[in-house]
């Protein structure tokens, strides 16, 4: 696996989940890879933007969306 330097961390368009919803303590935010020339999604914690990133395929992402999807809230 490959890490971002600082400047694509902070070139990545950022996006908090839908669900994070008035809880603030547990979301998490997604960024295209594709704004800094990779293939995948970006994923963090958002409130540790500076702390690890988890790069995902978009095969294995498109996936796991699609699951999340099935499942009841």
């Amino acid at each position: 696996m490959t890490t971002l330097n600082p400047a694509a961390r902070a070139a990545l368009p950022w996006r908090k989940s839908s669900f994070s919803g008035a809880n603030e303590s547990q979301c998490v935010e997604v960024a295209p890879l594709a704004a800094v020339g990779r293939e995948g999604i970006a994923v963090r914690d958002s409130k540790r933007p500076d702390g690890p990133i988890v790069q995902v395929g978009l095969g294995a992402f498109a996936a796991f969306i699609s699951y999340t999807r099935r499942q009841t809230v």
